[in-house]
């Protein structure tokens, strides 16, 4: 069992920035793939960002180029570096470790953007 707890979010400007965290309870293995999603009022959840596995990187659209995401197995922890940030990105984000056979997520952390 795997606990991921998000820290990070808050209240910020339009064209400020966030990092977000993610701390895992047990040990994150190069193989793991994780990332985060994003819920905003009214909408699905929507992927963000995630790490298949240690070595790639993708990214949502909507952030390419303004989100980078990182992880730090030695600490187990991952990361969402957000700059130039939008009010449409505003919500709730969770992080998420896929081990295939289980998914863990975090409780999630608020974002909001005012213009």
């Amino acid at each position: 069992q795997v606990q991921l707890v998000e820290s990070g979010g808050g209240l910020v400007q339009a064209g400020g920035s966030l990092r977000l965290s993610c701390a895992a309870s047990g040990s994150i293995r190069s193989i793991d793939s994780m990332g985060w999603y994003r819920q905003a009022p009214g909408n699905e959840r929507e992927w963000v960002a995630g790490t298949p596995s240690g070595d790639i990187i993708r990214y949502a659209d909507s952030v390419k180029g303004r989100f980078t995401i990182s992880r730090d197995n030695a600490k187990n922890t991952m990361y969402l570096q957000m700059n130039s940030l939008k009010p449409e990105d505003t919500g709730v984000y969770y992080c998420y470790l896929d081990r295939h056979i289980s998914v863990y997520w975090g409780q999630g952390t608020q974002v909001t953007v005012s213009s």
